[in-house]
């Protein structure tokens, strides 16, 4: 049973129900991208005429529109509803300790530019001026999307709850940096902020598929460190200090190498990309990517796999943490290791079962999810496109 807290209660209107039913169409439409008037009633299991009242007042608002007619059976072609982002389109931000991403998107997601990036400032201000800069430059060079309708920023960091101010970012060595006001200010845009591994989290709700109920999931971001978000119960797990999640910095030995958060044995110290990377330099100084790391192990390097396969135990015993804590019905996997996951996914599991509480955990669904998806850019975009249509899970 679900506890109702009464100090958050709002009373129901006349009002409710319209809202409510205006919500659910929404997210129906954004499931299906294409639907008919009449298949929309049957889903929702009201009257055609209730249905089309809905639908005509979110065209009003500029929400929804008419696209093509659909195929029938018979008798006359139905028009084909679909979310409005006709002339709108937004701004993606993939913030990295190393580099910043860029891309314009429509606001259900798709990517109407390729991909920019530029080296992140570790200083705030220069950052955000630099931010703004090249969002500017971005948005000038195609005028063809239309008008902003806001920008998504996925940051490596800790937020307050409003997602404006910067708690803490470890790797950039940021404590209580003011970020959304001032680069709102600078562009003129509406910005939304939010965990980069919370981010993505988010847009598996966003994304998810017609009929499909998100239930408890966890999605790992492993890049320059390691970010989780949560989702239990199709809902963002937050905490009291939108906090939840932070994995990464759970220790894994009290004596292990130090992590950028400054304490030592922080899972993130183990199998980020930095780690890795550090793991097969030995020390050397020569610059080296996790990519290249992956492409020497595949070209038979006997470092790079031992590398590969130290980070892959480290993955796999932090994974358990995650499954005994929350019990997710799957875990999505996100960074560049997963390009080498035919060589450490036996590794993994083997970590996975030998730490887990309860052993049917150890078969814990892992969903791989490809660095060329850009799942981080996907998940700043979802951000604006909740903003924008309302979607009361993502928000």
């Amino acid at each position: 049973m679900r506890r109702v807290h009464s100090n958050s209660l709002h009373v129901a209107t006349r009002k409710t129900p319209g809202a409510i039913n205006r919500q659910i169409v929404l997210d129906l439409l954004r499931a299906h991208q294409a639907i008919s008037r009449a298949d929309l009633a049957r889903v929702l299991g009201m009257q055609r005429s209730a249905a089309g009242r809905i639908v005509s007042d979110l065209i009003d608002q500029g929400l929804v529109w008419e696209g093509a007619a659909g195929p029938a059976q018979r008798g006359r072609k139905p028009t084909l509803l679909h979310l409005d982002s006709r002339g709108r389109c937004a701004v993606a931000a993939d913030v990295r300790v190393t580099e910043t991403s860029l891309v314009v998107t429509d606001l259900v997601g798709t990517e109407l530019t390729e991909v920019r990036r530029f080296a992140t400032e570790r200083e705030p201000r220069p950052f955000a001026a630099r931010l703004a800069e090249e969002i500017h430059r971005l948005l000038a060079d195609h005028r063809e999307t239309g008008q902003c309708a806001g920008v998504g920023v996925a940051f490596p960091g800790m937020l307050d709850r409003s997602r404006s101010v910067v708690l803490r970012a470890p790797g950039l060595g940021w404590r209580d940096v003011p970020m959304r006001e001032p680069l709102a200010q600078a562009l003129g845009l509406r910005v939304e902020m939010e965990n980069a591994a919370r981010a993505c989290a988010l847009a598996l709700i966003w994304h998810a598929p017609a009929g499909e109920v998100p239930g408890d999931l966890a999605f790992v971001s492993v890049s320059d460190g390691v970010g989780v978000g949560l989702v239990l119960g199709g809902q963002p797990l937050r905490g009291r200090n939108n906090a939840a999640g932070e994995f990464g910095h759970l220790p894994l030995g009290i004596d292990g190498p130090r992590c950028a958060c400054g304490a030592q044995g922080c899972w993130e110290a183990y199998v980020s990309n930095l780690a890795t990377v550090s793991r097969y330099n030995q020390g050397s100084a020569t610059p080296i990517t996790v990519d290249e790391v992956v492409r020497r192990a595949r070209a038979g390097d006997v470092k790079a796999v031992t590398a590969l396969l130290v980070t892959a135990r480290y993955f796999g015993l932090g994974l358990a943490s995650i499954v005994n804590a929350v019990d997710p019905d799957r875990i999505h996997v996100g960074g560049e290791i997963t390009a080498a996951w035919d060589i450490i996914e036996p590794t993994v599991r083997e970590a996975l079962a030998e730490r887990v509480l309860v052993a049917s955990a150890a078969a814990t669904e892992i969903v791989l999810v490809n660095s060329g998806d850009h799942p981080r850019l996907r998940g700043a975009s979802a951000l604006v496109g909740a903003s924008v249509f309302a979607g009361a899970s993502v928000a």
